[in-house]
């Protein structure tokens, strides 16, 4: 049910995560969107670093495997959100890096004056892009419902769960990985900033 490209590319964007130590143990999440009713999915339970073919799944828009006996992520609601709200979104990418667990335990992240937010379509460095932070629950169709009206009325360039992760999207597997490592850069960055006297 998952066409074979893109299977391989979210195995391959998960082996690339995994490199740079975003997606310890099972964590993490990678999706594709298929067509206007099937998204592919990590299934759940598995190492994102060592992903094959098979651990890719489709799922419909609400978040059921259309393959029997198939368990999707634990998250799959909230890549699903993503593909509904934002028709361009094309691939969802979930990660748990040090920087964006430990920053969102204190609340929206803020990036001022760095050159990298130009990754996300801005003119100029020259403000601050807010990265919001969002409670963790462990009830997903809760949490989707909360954040839903905030992704409408003002959409982000990705968020983070607190003491959980980060959410980054794009056109394709490819464009969201780019997303996401531009994300992760500007984390660290602003990781590192706070420990400075």
């Amino acid at each position: 049910m998952v066409p074979q490209a893109l299977a391989t590319a979210l195995a391959e964007a998960g082996r690339r995560m995994d490199a740079r130590n975003w997606v310890p143990g099972s964590s993490g999440n990678l999706s594709a969107r298929i067509d206007g009713e099937r998204i592919a999915i990590t299934r759940s339970g598995v190492h994102k670093g060592r992903l094959s073919e098979a651990d890719i799944i489709a799922v419909d828009y609400a978040g059921q495997a259309l393959a029997e006996g198939q368990k999707p992520s634990a998250e799959t609601l909230l890549h699903c959100q993503l593909y509904r709200l934002f028709p361009p979104v094309g691939a969802v990418l979930h990660g748990h890096s040090v920087a964006a667990t430990v920053l969102s335990q204190r609340g929206a992240i803020t990036f001022s004056d760095y050159e990298l937010v130009k990754a996300f379509g801005f003119a100029s460095h020259e403000l601050d892009v807010v990265l919001p932070v969002y409670p963790n629950d462990q009830d997903m169709a809760r949490l989707a419902a909360f954040i839903e009206p905030l992704l409408e009325r003002d959409p982000p360039i990705g968020y983070v769960i607190a003491g959980h992760g980060v959410y980054a999207w794009g056109t394709s597997v490819e464009h969201a990985y780019w997303r996401l490592e531009a994300l992760e850069f500007l984390l660290q960055c602003e990781l590192e900033r706070r420990k400075l006297p």
